[in-house]
């Protein structure tokens, strides 16, 4: 973006000053001066409707935010991210997950070549498995129908598809269990196939490169317990893959119609709706996962097409900026008010810290200012049993996205309008909080006053929506990438890269073989590391 580092350009020094002089105006005042904030501050898209009213902000913030996104060239940004365009500066590759969720008949390009129809051939041989697993005609070794799916992955491999399983759950067939393993830790594998049944169980190993370690220990492991149960001979009937690695998926003894790829123009966090989502499929079925697609479709137009004064993820990037960069937010918390949705923060936690946890430009240099905040969240009505306190009296500013929903998946008396309560009543404490006199006015002791007095002036945003289905699922997905893709622009950094985990995974292969006594390990680390190394051993009784 030139040479002037960001915190020197007019529009940042524009918001610097614009923070400085908006200083502690309490969001009692912001509303009692405007009665129509609520709706001016509020838009909707794709199903999903945004109140980021009570937020610090007045029409002034916006209007300045909305300069430094145009002085940061978003438009042109998205514009060539859409385009097939390497926007993934530092391994020269396109960024096009828009194109797994693009209709048959839409056209987006890679390197020249136009991806949509691969996508959805790839699509019809997922929706044929997933078709032929859910109907009985997929049996295992013994002839007995696959009953069970294991998903084996790690990362973008795992949190996406087991957070949709979850949150898609009322629409998944009751007769077929999908349970996903991902940690190394064999504690891991050994619960998700405890009460499994060997001949009515298929592993789904995902790894694009089929060489991922976490994941192949695992795959390993479920093949010695496919095979010490049924034979060696049973593994092709009870494995399948998700992986651009075809001889590795062969020599381990896959079908090689049972392999799944994707794209390197695909990154992992964002794979959901290619072949990585396949267990989801098999869960909630083909038609469903369409729905899934076509939800996360329309918020992809939505971002493409709408001004940035109504487009709800440019919003929520702006927002966040404003927070992580001017007012010294270090996290940032994403509340759901839905059960199923429990997984939700743990995606949008890897989805924005692996993406925007950088400090290095896109040129190279240092960043002079905050970039990605540390993500964490919970679920209503649970975490205001657990963390709230501290949002609403505690030291630090915790800016704050609540997710609702109108309608629940189960009607049972008014226990979902009490749900609903709950998320309102938290908002509208955070932002007005409760003041000491009026604490005092409800008679009680002096003494106690300041200990029930809440400071509010917490900024929330809240997203609701009609129903958590599948449509509804894939905007919110696309919602938060965009959101994340968008904040990147702003702050020059790339979000597709991810070299920060490389260097521990890179170590992690030379120490396994340290801890399991292959050599001293002193000349090859650290003080510290080598005595740990050296104590493993010796709690072992190596």
């Amino acid at each position: 973006m030139g040479a002037t580092p960001l915190v020197d350009t007019p529009e940042w020094r524009a918001l610097a000053a614009h923070r400085s002089a908006f200083g502690g105006r309490h969001l009692r005042e912001l509303f009692g001066q405007d009665p129509g904030r609520a709706e001016r501050f509020s838009c909707e898209a794709a199903g999903i409707h945004l109140d980021y009213s009570k937020n610090l902000i007045e029409a002034r913030t916006l209007e300045l935010l909305l300069a430094l996104a145009e002085a940061r060239g978003l438009r042109e940004r998205i514009d060539a991210m859409f385009r097939g365009e390497a926007v993934n500066t530092t391994e020269h590759r396109a960024a096009l997950h828009m194109a797994l969720r693009a209709p048959a008949s839409a056209s987006m390009q890679v390197d020249g070549s136009d991806v949509v129809p691969e996508v959805h051939r790839v699509l019809e041989r997922m929706r044929g498995f997933a078709d032929r697993v859910r109907g009985g005609a997929v049996v295992g070794h013994t002839g007995r129908r696959i009953r069970n799916l294991v998903n084996l992955g790690i990362g973008g491999s795992d949190l996406g598809p087991r957070m949709a399983v979850e949150a898609l759950r009322p629409y998944a067939d009751p007769s077929l269990r999908v349970r996903f393993v991902a940690n190394v830790d064999p504690s891991d594998l050994a619960d998700a196939t405890r009460d499994l049944d060997p001949a009515e169980t298929l592993f789904l190993i995902c790894s694009k490169t089929f060489t991922t370690l976490e994941t192949l220990a695992n795959a390993r492991a479920a093949r010695r317990w496919c095979a010490d149960a049924l034979g060696e001979q049973a593994v092709a009937r009870h494995f399948a893959a998700v992986s651009s690695n075809l001889p590795a998926a062969a020599a381990f003894g896959i079908d090689p119609g049972n392999v799944f790829g994707f794209w390197d123009w695909v990154g992992g966090r964002y794979s959901l709706e290619s072949a990585v989502g396949l267990s989801l499929m098999v869960a909630i079925g083909p038609q469903r996962f369409d729905e899934l697609r076509a939800g996360s479709h329309a918020m992809d137009e939505h971002f493409r097409t709408a001004p940035f004064e109504r487009n709800l993820p440019v919003l929520l990037a702006l927002l966040g900026v404003w927070y992580a960069s001017f007012w010294g937010a270090s996290t940032h918390a994403i509340l759901v008010y839905d059960h199923h949705l429990r997984l939700l923060p743990d995606h949008i936690q890897q989805l924005d810290m692996e993406s925007n946890g950088k400090s290095v430009e896109l040129d190279g240099r240092p960043a002079l200012h905050q970039t990605g905040p540390i993500l964490w969240g919970g679920t209503g009505t649970n975490a205001q049993h657990a963390f709230f306190q501290l949002l609403h009296q505690g030291t630090r500013c915790v800016p704050c996205d609540f997710i609702g929903f109108a309608r629940s998946h189960e009607p049972r008396g008014d226990q979902h309008a009490l749900l609903i309560a709950n998320l309102l009543a938290q908002t509208e404490a955070l932002a007005f909080g409760k003041t000491r006199e009026e604490v005092e006015a409800e008679g009680v002791a002096e003494a106690l006053a300041q200990h029930q007095s809440f400071p509010g002036n917490r900024p929330t945003n809240t997203l609701l929506a009609g129903v958590l289905d599948p449509h509804t699922l894939g905007a919110l997905i696309a919602l938060y990438e965009h959101k994340v893709f968008g904040q990147a622009v702003v702050w020059n950094v790339n979000s597709f890269d991810q070299w920060g985990v490389e260097l521990g995974k890179a170590l992690a292969t030379r120490i396994a073989a340290e801890l399991a006594g292959a050599g001293s390990a002193d000349a090859a680390h650290d003080a510290s590391t080598a005595a740990l190394i050296r104590r493993y051993r010796a709690l072992r009784g190596d």
